[in-house]
């Protein structure tokens, strides 16, 4: 996860709609499925997808009263915590 990337779809979703990041996050998806994928491939549209996962979980955060840095941070300390178990 790069937190840029998760910052900056963040704003996008703010300035425009979550719909349009759930519908890429469904082509993503079904993009998993074709099987002339290489594995590097899988890579990329893997992270792309838990940018857009992550980048949706920040944005419910903001609209629940956070500030966009403390739910940003917040996000990051349970991914980092997550990964740590």
């Amino acid at each position: 996860m790069k937190l840029p990337i998760i910052k900056h779809v963040t704003q996008f979703i703010q300035q425009n709609d979550e719909d349009f990041i759930i519908e890429t996050i469904e082509t993503l998806e079904s993009l998993t499925e074709v099987a002339s994928l290489k594995d590097t491939e899988l890579d990329v549209i893997g992270e792309l997808l838990s940018n857009f996962y992550g980048a949706i979980e920040v944005s419910k955060m903001i609209k629940s009263g956070k500030s966009q840095k403390d739910a940003l941070n917040s996000f990051m300390k349970r991914v980092l915590g997550s990964i740590d178990s």
